[in-house]
């Protein structure tokens, strides 16, 4: 029997979504793939069942993910998806409707995030909230928001980067760019077709950066063997990649990203700059998981910088935390439908 779950937080994001229940924690992780059958319409998988049906599928099934650059791009798929998840972690919640608190890219349109709280309210929530990614993955990171001292986070995800600083509990400036995770591994699919003429799926590219990706290269030197289609032959073909070819393919991807961090330092009030100096930066998101990216910011923006703990949960954990002490968050952070 499933205790009564009345509230839950979900960090809805480009390349996974997870789940927070308080007293519970995180209770899944999974990611954002649904896979639909077009003959009927319908619904086959959600999240990793989905997921490794990509690049496999036949004419009659189509897998999607909904979520593009961090917004929701196909309403219909997304709806689907929030459903399974609700079902998922609570399990009665025909009867037992639950408060539900989301994240969203600072630099949401209003459009958008209407879309959000609507898809929210569809899939059987009886409250929807929404509240600033960068905020959520600081509180997670541990980051005392309400101090007057400024801290800066850099929450780089699938679908967006998104800067901020942050003082007295609310956004000072932030910066969102569409360039993160998912471009990092379009421009190694993008190298390896261009260097070894050779094609790989998405889920390939992922899975070389999550293996050898790094920002600045690696000692010693890490290889890795990968399988893909000679372009010219149209065959396999197996080749081997180094950490050392991987981080020269991420670069472009990284400068746009220290460039956004680099000019919103420009705009940040002296007081505040002079804080983050002092302190540092700190990374969160899926892409802070790319081996040396700390070092690589800190080396070209002079600023000391540090991945969070378990960088992939911070926005999730930090909307467990709000979620605990929702009335005294209601008023400043989150909007309401």
């Amino acid at each position: 029997m499933s205790i009564f779950v009345p509230k839950i937080g979900i960090d809805l994001g480009t390349r996974n979504s997870l789940v927070f229940v308080p007293r519970k924690g995180i209770v899944l992780q999974e990611p954002s793939v649904v896979a639909v059958s077009l003959a009927d319409n319908s619904i086959l998988a959600v999240g990793e069942a989905a997921k490794e049906m990509t690049g496999r599928t036949p004419d009659s099934i189509r897998v999607y993910r909904p979520m593009r650059d961090g917004v929701i791009a196909d309403y219909r798929v997304t709806l689907a998806m929030l459903r399974y998840f609700l079902k998922k972690v609570v399990p009665r919640y025909q009867f037992l409707k639950p408060e539900v608190l989301i994240s969203v890219p600072a630099g949401i349109t209003s459009t958008e995030r209407r879309a959000v709280v609507e898809a929210t309210m569809q899939a059987g929530a009886r409250a929807a909230y929404v509240a600033k990614e960068p905020i959520l993955a600081a509180i997670g990171a541990e980051i005392p928001i309400n101090s007057t001292a400024g801290h800066m986070i850099v929450d780089i995800g699938g679908g967006t980067c998104e800067v901020a600083v942050i003082s007295l509990g609310g956004i000072v400036g932030f910066s969102s760019l569409r360039v993160a995770g998912d471009k990092m591994d379009q421009a190694i699919s993008e190298y390896v077709k261009r260097k070894y003429n050779l094609a790989v799926g998405e889920n390939t590219a992922e899975e070389i950066k999550i293996k050898i990706g790094c920002a600045i290269p690696l000692k010693p030197e890490v290889t890795m063997d990968i399988r893909g289609r000679d372009l010219a032959a149209g065959l396999p073909k197996n080749i081997q990649l180094t950490s050392t070819e991987i981080s020269q393919a991420v670069q472009e991807p990284l400068t746009e990203i220290v460039m956004i961090i680099k000019s919103l330092l420009r705009e940040t009030p002296p007081e505040l700059s002079a804080d983050i100096m002092d302190k540092g930066m700190i990374i969160s998101g899926g892409g802070a998981l790319l081996k040396n990216i700390d070092q690589l910011i800190s080396q070209t923006i002079g600023v000391p910088c540090f991945v969070a703990e378990d960088p992939l949960t911070c926005v999730v954990r930090g909307a467990g935390a709000v979620l605990d002490n929702l009335d005294a968050y209601k008023r400043s952070i989150m909007t309401k439908r």
